[in-house]
């Protein structure tokens, strides 16, 4: 079981980065074999939120790079981002699950130095209740 536990936490922790991953299957997959739906939810929870830390991060380190030739992100992409996050805020972040535009959520928060116990706060709870239906809907699904 350890090793379903660790494939679980692997997908999750790359799910939250921008590697195309989808953890939710994985866990479909593990419930259905009868797995514990609170320790799979925990461990999925703590390795999507650990992944988005990863993205939290490397914005928090992005814009030492801006000026670089080989920088991704043009000034005015990043403007935006920034206008965009001065829009809506942290809590935007609770919606940093999503699997369009979550992980530049994460990243976003970074390059606006978002505190990190805030951004725990509200990207677990998020990542918690995604799982948490996941859960939900597998084990009260007709077979």
């Amino acid at each position: 079981m350890i090793g379903s536990y660790l494939l679980l936490f692997g997908s999750a922790f790359l799910a939250a980065t921008i590697l195309p991953f989808y953890s939710e299957v994985v866990l479909f997959a593990l419930l259905r074999d009868g797995g514990d739906p609170i320790m799979l939810v925990g461990i999925a929870t703590l390795g999507n939120t650990l992944g988005a830390v990863v993205n939290w991060v490397l914005g928090r380190f992005l814009l030492h790079f801006q000026d670089r030739r080989w920088f991704y992100f043009s000034r005015g992409q990043v403007e935006a981002a920034q206008r965009w996050y001065n829009r809506y805020g942290f809590w935007s972040l609770l919606f940093a699950w999503l699997p369009v535009g979550g992980d530049a959520l994460t990243l976003i928060a970074g390059i606006m130095k978002v505190r990190l116990w805030l951004f725990l706060l509200l990207v677990g709870s998020g990542k918690a209740l995604r799982y948490i239906s996941v859960a939900y809907l597998t084990l009260n699904a007709p077979i």
